[in-house]
């Protein structure tokens, strides 16, 4: 397969090296300067693509190792938007809450710092570069309309249509940097799968349904007028921090109406436990897209059995065709700088599988 997402495929982020999170903290310390820590990362990622190239994966990222969050250093870096001390009224299995955004005043445009991230990859990796930003929803999920400055935003459609449209505008700069394989992470739409989440949505005065269609439209607002060369995918998830999770529940309840509205190229869904539900809902996917099974998971350091894994795939092609699915880890490995609980060598034994695993259902394909 010519053009990701790939039969093999992975959602982005590594296990961070531990020189390199020692160096990060010191530059949060401002103990040492901004160009060191670059020059630490530049060196880092460069050991990173050849590693991902030598599993043979051909989608290759920077393990997002100049991130400290999955979706906060992005999103902060448009005009009006900033992050503050709030924490999320959720929190995860662990125990831990995440913080929150604030839009303060209109949005603007992005300040463009990971147009360089990108580049960098790009230009030293002989594979096919795969750039990962949190989807638009992302800056409502969390806190809803409160966080949103009402001088500024009377109206939430204006809201809707500014931010839609600076995520057009970064995405199109994007693409003109080479950019031909583009995911989005947007956690929303598995976290609507869960009647405690959709309880808490409707406790702070917002219908659940409503705002799955209404981040659904976002994304695909945002990415219409992408080029042809721009593959788009959109990864979801239950929560990824230090191995813990945030929500449960399978994807009927959101299914159809996800598809429906969410028109992209295809769709990274998790699979690696019970708490994601059946392959069934996969019924509604477009045909024209691929859905990329989350079966291996990247909270644990336990090898999932090949055979086991081939058996869901079988199960999964029940629903939709089998040329349609690929296979990925059901989520990244550091989502968050902290990282999940295994060690770098078993998060490679786990991508070795994915790789393995895909080359014998389909082939070198």
């Amino acid at each position: 397969m010519s053009k990701p997402p790939f039969r093999a495929d992975h959602v982005g982020s590594l296990l961070r090296p531990i020189d390199l999170a020692k160096t990060r903290q010191d530059w949060r310390d401002q103990r040492i300067s901004s160009e060191v820590l670059r020059d630490l990362e530049d060196k880092r990622i460069l050991e990173v693509i050849k590693l991902q190239e030598g599993i043979g994966l051909k989608a290759i990222t920077d393990g997002e190792f100049r991130r400290d969050y999955w979706h906060l250093d992005f999103i902060a870096g448009f005009e009006g938007i900033n992050l503050n001390e709030e924490t999320y009224g959720h929190s995860f299995s662990g125990g831990d809450t995440v913080a929150t955004f604030s839009v303060d005043n209109k949005i603007g445009p992005h300040a463009g710092a990971m147009r360089k991230h990108f580049t960098f990859l790009r230009e030293n990796t002989k594979q096919t570069a795969k750039f990962c930003i949190p989807g638009p929803g992302m800056t409502h999920l969390r806190s809803g309309s409160k966080a949103i400055n009402q001088t500024a935003y009377p109206d939430m459609e204006e809201y809707w249509s500014d931010l839609t449209q600076a995520y057009n505008d970064e995405i199109n700069k994007l693409a003109d940097l080479g950019c031909t394989y583009l995911q989005i992470d947007d956690v929303s739409f598995a976290y609507l799968c869960d009647e405690n989440f959709r309880e808490g949505i409707k406790a702070r005065g917002d219908n659940p349904d409503e705002l799955l269609v209404r981040y659904a439209t976002a994304i695909t607002e945002a990415v219409k007028n992408r080029p042809e060369s721009m593959t788009v995918t959109v990864h979801m998830c239950r929560g990824n921090f230090k191995s813990t999770y945030m929500t449960s529940g399978g994807y009927e309840s959101i299914a159809e109406n996800m598809f429906n509205e969410l028109t992209v190229d295809g769709y990274f869904m998790e699979y690696d436990t019970e708490r994601s539900g059946g392959f069934e809902p996969l019924k509604f996917a477009p045909t024209d897209s691929k859905v990329v099974l989350g079966l291996i998971t990247s909270k644990t350091p336990f090898l999932e059995n090949k055979d086991d894994i081939k058996r869901r795939i079988d199960e999964a092609s029940q629903y939709v065709d089998i040329e349609q699915i690929c296979l990925s880890p059901q989520c990244g490995f550091s989502s968050t700088h902290h990282g999940n609980d295994l060690t770098i060598d078993e998060q490679c034994k786990k991508l070795e599988l994915v790789v393995e695993i895909a080359n014998e259902v389909w082939g070198n394909d």
